[in-house]
């Protein structure tokens, strides 16, 4: 399976990505990742973005492709791959059908996880995190049972600055008005498949699985 992950902050993409990586046995590619890896590690590819990066500057889209690139051409990708964070425009999604194309390979589906935008910040401004552990907890969904200490490891639960209404609001518009172009660009090639998020984790799942044409 060759595919791409797209939804909005708080949609639970990273849960999903985790269970779709592990029943397809493929590479979960996030663009975060590979970026940080190839920096560490001090490739050339690394010291062309760190170069940028170190000014202030974005990533120009050629040099995002090509770490990109360099990712899928690994032998751990041949029998596909779930790309998270990529592509964020048209135009890198232009520049990937490129890359695919000259792989002789192309994709599967673009699953695309939505949410009534209501929900996304409730769950943001809800959300709670453990100072020791990290530990997730939601103040209505998924709440420690010792209120505002974690019941895992006993550390303070605290809210992230950025977990407030105008911020969370703000974030969400932006991914929806910058993926609004991707998302109309996969429906044309008829490769998107959208996913009502709203569901509990595991029926959201299956719906995927489903969408894919596989059996759970």
């Amino acid at each position: 399976m060759r595919l791409i992950l797209l939804g909005p902050p708080g949609a639970g993409k990273g849960t999903q990505a985790s269970a779709i990586v592990e029943k397809y046995g493929i590479p979960h590619i996030s663009t975060g990742d590979i970026f940080r890896y190839n920096i560490k590690e001090g490739t050339e590819l690394g010291k062309k973005a760190k170069s940028y990066m170190d000014k202030g500057l974005l990533v120009p889209d050629e040099v995002v492709v090509e770490i990109v690139e360099d990712r899928l051409k690994k032998d751990d990708c041949k029998d596909g791959f779930l790309l998270d964070g990529f592509p964020r425009t048209v135009v890198q999604a232009e520049a990937l059908d490129e890359v695919l194309k000259n792989m002789d390979i192309s994709l599967d589906k673009v699953i695309n996880i939505e949410v009534d935008k209501e929900i996304l910040v409730g769950r943001a401004v809800g959300r709670r995190i453990c100072k020791n552990c990290g530990a997730t907890f939601h103040i209505k969904h998924n709440p420690s049972t010792k209120g505002d200490i974690c019941d895992k490891c006993g550390g303070e639960l605290y809210q992230r600055d950025d977990d407030n209404e105008e911020t969370v609001t703000k974030r969400i518009q932006v991914y929806l008005d910058q993926t609004a172009p991707l998302i109309e660009y996969y429906n044309k090639q008829d490769k998107l498949v959208t996913i009502d998020g709203d569901k509990e984790i595991n029926k959201v799942f299956k719906d995927i699985v489903v969408s894919l044409g596989s059996d759970l």
